[in-house]
């Protein structure tokens, strides 16, 4: 029979929660608050009194440890001490619920251990602002709590001989894995077992595959065969966009999961799993959190014994026992084995999945589809923005105990934008050479003060008056790890709605610990070259490896063409618009069908494309247009119909130049005006300026590289299948410039690039 080991904190927050879900805001205490109130609190106590007492007790087959916060012996009292802040009455049921449940198992430890008939329990709640005590007190005999520590620990231990018994299930069946399908694809058996000697080797894998040979089964496959003999507790299959995890899942059907003991779940974001819209996550408001955690329990034990949980299906487990989706499917992260998600779930600041693997020492397997875009993703994660205007609006609006800190924030707003010589640049933008610390401390005192009116007012906290301490947390937060990694900037559109911003270069300064957290890592992509330029803004471990699997298509599937005669230049576009139209033209009616135009921005391809209906009415055309919605993306695509004709114009990087799917003749080529490269401005110069000071390629890595990887994800939408065929234009004189074709596939047989 297996042992197993658990602290009397995590035994309880599994056993002993009851009650609503309560996610209003509270502002808490820090860590470095909570350990200061712990010790505020001992030195209170006279002589004798014992702190951070170590206890541990036996039941059965179940190991419990932890450390009791004190224990007075004269007065045979054992405290369990708790930080706050404001009214004790804000507090949630089912964390005093939880706080009773530890001091009670502590205190059925300390009875075993020293022979104690009774025991004084003491609830000590320390706020933190004054310094107040609120002190609950229960008399309780030994049999009392020893009853109790067994309840818990029976609890426990039947979901823990589950575990086990269904760990064992999932590995057998995981052991003898077969591939769903009689063959592998060209290309994809060589990265299955790239993939498959990464997960023996603990390693990071670079992989770049290309388009079309099944890469998210790929690598699904033997990350699972892998699961078994390299003891992993989970596998991450981490994506983009909803596409991805779509794909996910599908290729995990095909692998028979659903029959398997292999837990599947699919996390998606709070406001589209939430049921009740524009509702608080609390009890009072919402049915789905009151009794949240009377339910859990049925819900979880349900969830587990279906397996399959996509939207869908943990959604209809959900609202069959009536509790909430999202916080349900984030109960079953910690139980799942196979998890479908985006990106920032781990690698954002407060990942879920990372924040678990490290509370729990997982072995984790890391799947990163589309791992091109993770530089970007990553940037925006530790990035942050304060807007000027609203802070007016809230200065405006705000209750007087908030007016002077406000006030101050608002002076050294103004400041700053004094400061700030006058720019002829967009936006009036400004590139800062340092932090403005004065505004940032004056930012820090009003989230000082948010909090404080927030703790005396908790009716008060408006939505605003929420998002704005977020937003300034957040910005506070990086701003105490500004370096080399960010740059600040400020931003003046207009008088009184100037942006500050602390942008992100360099992510691999906060994500690079991640990829250690996890066992081994699989970033995977058709457009992962350079390996130096990942390497690098993602602080990828120096063991890592890169691998280009060959391309099952040949160069006669895809006709790659090289105007050189046109230039897409800012300053030459709009000579190039009648080139680009014959070029259009010539192509359609050489072989009529559907194609795709991109162009590198909104402004030049509507140039183009009135050209274009003017000189060829004969042709169908159709267009992306600015903040289009997902019904209306999807319209586009759907003109893509298996022998259709036109050609549909989009801008590169947008929504139709990856992640869509058009296999056959639906799509039969693509004509590229642009090499893709990042507008020339203020802040990408001095982008350049730190990629060079830190790796010698500030061209390369802020502006060819970038570029190119959005070229060749467009021209990948082309060949999707070993029997597709194409053509791919390129329209500019610098795609024959040597380093650039050093970034396009080698499967393009470049050299036979010729001029239109």
């Amino acid at each position: 029979m297996n042992r197993y080991r658990v602290a009397v904190r995590t035994l309880c927050d599994f056993t002993a929660r009851e009650g609503d879900l309560d996610y209003r805001f509270t502002p808490a205490p820090s860590a470095q608050e909570g350990m200061e109130g712990h010790a505020l609190v001992a030195s209170r106590r006279g002589g004798g009194y014992l702190t951070e007492l170590p206890l541990s007790g036996v039941y059965k087959h179940l190991d419990v440890v932890g450390r009791a916060d004190g224990f007075a012996p004269e007065a045979n009292c054992l405290e369990e001490v708790k930080t706050h802040r404001g009214s004790l009455d804000r507090m949630a049921a089912n964390q005093r619920a939880l706080h009773w449940a530890q001091v009670k198992v502590y205190g059925a430890l300390l009875c075993a251990e020293r022979g104690l008939q009774r025991l004084t329990l003491v609830l000590v709640y320390l706020e933190i602002a004054s310094g107040q005590e609120t002190l609950l007190t229960q008399e309780i005999s030994a049999a009392e709590l020893q009853a109790f520590f067994a309840d818990q620990c029976e609890r426990f231990l039947a979901w823990a001989d589950q575990e086990t018994h269904h760990r064992q299930r999932r590995d057998d069946a995981l052991t003898d894995l077969i591939f769903p399908y009689p063959d592998f694809r060209p290309g994809q058996r060589t990265l299955a077992e790239d993939v498959y000697k990464t997960a023996s080797t603990g390693r990071c894998l670079l992989a770049q595959a290309p388009t079309g040979i099944g890469k998210t089964l790929g690598t699904l496959f033997p990350m699972l065969s892998a699961m078994p003999r390299q003891r992993l507790d989970r596998v991450a299959f981490l994506t983009m966009k909803t596409p991805g995890r779509r794909l996910a899942l599908s290729a995990l059907e095909s692998l028979d999961t659903q029959r398997r003991p292999l837990r599947v779940l699919e996390l998606v974001a709070r406001d589209k799993a939430c049921e009740y819209p524009g509702t608080a996550c609390q009890g009072e408001t919402c049915p789905l959190a009151a009794g949240f955690y009377d339910r859990l329990s049925a819900a979880r034990q349900a969830a587990v014994e279906c397996g399959w949980l996509d939207r869908e299906a943990l959604r209809e487990v959900a609202l069959t026992h009536q509790v909430c989706p999202y916080y349900l499917g984030q109960e079953l992260a910690r139980w799942a084995d196979v998890v479908v998600g985006d990106v920032n779930h781990w690698f954002d600041s407060h990942a879920l999945l990372h924040g678990l693997t490290q509370a729990n020492d997982w072995r984790v397997g890391l799947l990163v589809d589309e791992a091109h875009n993770l530089v970007e993703r990553a940037r925006g994660m530790y990035s942050a923005e304060l807007h000027q205007q609203r802070l007016n609006r809230l200065r405006r609006n705000a209750p007087s105990a908030l007016a002077k800190p406000l006030a101050a924030l608002g002076r050294q707003w103004q400041l700053l934008n004094k400061e700030v010589p006058t720019s002829t640049a967009p936006d009036h933008y400004h590139l800062l050479d340092r932090l403005p610390t004065k505004l940032v401390s004056a930012l820090h005192n009003v989230s000082v003060a948010i909090t404080n009116y927030l703790v005396e007012h908790p009716q008060a906290a408006s939505l605003e008056l929420q998002e704005q301490l977020f937003e300034a947390l957040a910005f506070c937060r990086l701003a105490e790890r500004f370096g080399e990694h960010s740059l600040c900037d400020l931003a003046c559109p207009r008088r009184g709605q100037s942006v500050l911003g602390i942008r992100n270069v360099i992510p691999a300064d906060f994500i690079g610990p991640r990829f250690k957290a996890a066992h081994s890592t699989v970033l995977f992509s058709a457009t992962l070259t350079p390996a130096h330029y990942y390497g690098d803004l993602l602080g990828l471990p120096d063991n890592g490896v890169w691998r280009e699997v060959a391309s099952p298509f040949a160069a006669r599937q895809l006709e790659v063409r090289v105007c050189t005669d046109i230039s897409t230049r800012y300053h030459h576009r709009q000579a190039s618009i009648r080139p680009i139209v014959a070029v259009l033209a010539n192509q359609y009616q050489a072989r009529p069908g559907h194609y795709l135009a991109f162009f590198s921005s909104f402004a030049y391809l509507e140039s183009v494309l009135e050209q274009f209906q003017q000189s060829h009415p004969e042709v169908p055309v159709f267009a992306q247009t600015r903040g289009m919605q997902e019904q209306e993306r999807d319209a586009f695509l759907a003109r893509f119909i298996p022998g259709g004709k036109g050609i549909g114009f989009a801008v590169l990087g947008g929504a139709f130049a990856e992640g869509i799917d058009l296999p056959g003749d639906r799509l039969i080529g693509a004509f590229i005006a642009t090499l893709g490269l990042p507008p020339f401005n203020a802040f990408n110069e001095a982008l350049k300026v730190r990629m060079e000071a830190r790796f010698g390629q500030g061209d390369a890595y802020t502006y060819r590289i970038p570029g190119m990887i959005k070229v060749v994800q467009a021209a990948g939408r082309v060949i999707r299948s070993p029997e597709d065929e194409g053509v791919v234009v390129l329209m500019d004189d610098r795609f024959a410039q040597a380093k650039v074709r050093a970034l396009l596939p080698s499967w393009w047989a470049l050299g036979s690039l010729t001029q239109q």
